[in-house]
Formats: structure tokens, sequence, C-alpha cells
């Protein structure tokens, strides 16, 4: 059974940094593509990020050049590094992946980024 578990949000202040990590369990991460959304109170969940089994990564433009995202293959983790943060970045952020035709999200962890 797949299972997502994110962690690392929290407040930071405009032009600071954090890391978000998601845990995977139950997936192959030689062969899933996993991604990273974004819900921001009163917004449509954005696709933020995306990170392919063959290392090929995508970022919606808003986050270009201030986010990156890596895995892990031995942990089976997939990392959001996100610097330069700015309060328009405040949202709650998922994980999840769409593995043999079947969507799995995690929970979320809240981001909020203060001015």
């Amino acid at each position: 059974q797949v299972h997502l578990v994110e962690s690392g949000g929290g407040l930071v202040q405009a032009g600071g940094s954090l890391r978000l990590s998601c845990t995977a369990s139950g997936v192959n991460f030689k062969i899933a593509t996993m991604q990273w959304s974004r819900q921001a109170p009163g917004k449509q969940r954005e696709l933020v990020a995306t990170s392919t089994a063959a290392g090929i990564t995508n970022f919606t433009d808003s986050v270009k050049g201030r986010f990156t995202v890596s895995r892990s293959w031995a942990r089976n983790t997939v990392d959001l590094q996100m610097n330069s943060l700015k309060p328009e970045d405040t949202a709650v952020y998922y994980c999840h992946t769409n593995y043999y035709g079947r969507s799995f999200w995690g929970r979320g962890t809240q981001v909020t980024v203060s001015s």
C-alpha cells in the first residue's frame, strides 16, 4: 500500500529557506514520478514541482530558480528545497504520485512565509 508522509514545514521569514521531505512507502522509486503541489487559502491547488524516475524535474514558473527537487532512492524520499521564500509561497504543501493508475497524496505540511 502506498503511503506518503510530508515533513519539514514551518514558519519562515521572507527570503528564508525551508526543506520539505516526502517519505514514500509502497512505491518503487525506480519508476515513480513524484510531485509536489500546494494549496493556499481560498485558492486552487497548484502543481509546484515534478521529479521523474529518469531524473527530469519541472517547476511552475513562479518557483523556477528558487525551488529544487531531489530524491533519494536509498531512503525513498523526495525533497523540495525552497529558497528565497515569498509570502505568496504560503500554503499547505502536498507530496503525491500517480502510481499504476491511482493517485496517492500525503496529508500535507504547512508552510507560512511572513513578510
